[in-house]
């Protein structure tokens, strides 16, 4: 009933040039999808950042490729998150130090990232919302909740123990 809308996953280097350019071919490398850059909303004088300076990258994955990447990300995380993991709209994320964790070969000229993983979930019907034409509301029944979202959690990765943490 419940399945991955779609998954993000976003590096957050804080400075621009070279090392954004980097994390964003780690990503392509992982994805096999061309990556986005975030730009700065203001100048930050104590960070060292300028205004629409490119400071982040992100990607989004969809389908059968976002839970490979995911089901990679949470063996690194030993399939446990936290409760303060997921959202009460019944989504949920984590953050990993390590890229190369994930199995990519570490490159001395990119160096290592940490990337953030975050997961959207959704339901049949979900499109109501969204559609341009006859636009509705989503019914309280149909929305996910937190407690929703760590059942399927545990349920879809019990093979591999997965276990929400307190």
């Amino acid at each position: 009933e419940m399945k991955i809308e779609k998954l993000v996953l976003n590096i957050s280097v804080g400075e621009s040039g070279d090392r954004v350019t980097r994390a964003g071919k780690v990503l392509q490398q992982l994805t096999d999808q061309e990556p986005c850059y975030s730009r700065a909303r203001y100048t930050v004088r104590t960070f060292g950042i300028r205004r629409n300076e490119k400071i982040a990258t992100y990607v989004t994955v969809r389908g059968e490729k976002a839970k490979d990447i995911i089901s990679k990300g949470l063996a690194v995380k030993e399939f446990e998150l936290r409760r303060k993991n997921f959202s009460a709209a019944g989504n949920w994320g984590f953050g990993i130090s390590e890229h190369i964790d994930l199995g990519i070969k570490y490159d001395p000229n990119a160096g290592i990232y940490g990337m953030d993983f975050y997961v959207v979930m959704k339901r049949a019907g979900d499109r109501v919302a969204k559609r341009k034409l006859r636009k509705g509301k989503v019914g309280q029944r149909q929305r996910i909740s937190k407690e929703e979202a760590i059942a399927w959690f545990e349920k879809t990765w019990n093979e591999d123990f997965a276990k929400v943490l307190n």
